[in-house]
C-alpha cells in the first residue's frame, strides 16, 4: 500500500483520469472530493464489502447451493464477476 502525507487542498492523481483531493480535515475525519469518469465505479469500502456479501449470498440461492456442501467453486470470485458484469451491462444502457 502507497501511503502519503497531503494537507487540505492538495491532491493525488491515478492514471490520467482520477484526481483525489482532500477538503477538509477535521479531527480524525477527512473530507475528500474525488474526480473521475463516470465509468469508475466509486463505493465506500464498506458499501462495497456488503454489496459483495449481498451478492455471495444471492448467488447461492441462484445456484440453489447448500451451505453445507463445497462445490469447489470460489463463490466470492463468482460473485465478484457477477458485480462486475452488472456494472459493465448498466454502463452500456446508459450510454444507449
Amino acid at each position: 500500500m502507497l501511503i502519503l502525507n497531503r494537507r487540505e487542498g492538495e491532491s493525488i492523481k491515478i492514471g490520467d483520469d482520477i484526481e483525489i483531493e482532500i477538503v477538509s480535515v477535521n479531527g480524525n475525519s477527512v473530507k475528500i472530493g474525488i474526480n473521475a469518469p463516470q465509468e469508475v465505479s466509486i463505493l465506500r469500502k464498506e458499501l462495497y464489502d456488503s454489496i459483495i456479501s449481498e451478492n455471495i449470498n444471492a448467488s447461492m440461492v441462484d445456484l440453489g447451493v447448500d451451505l453445507g456442501v463445497d462445490l469447489g467453486v470460489d463463490l466470492e470470485k463468482l460473485s465478484e464477476l457477477k458485480f462486475s458484469l452488472q456494472q459493465s451491462e448498466e454502463n452500456i444502457n446508459n450510454k444507449k
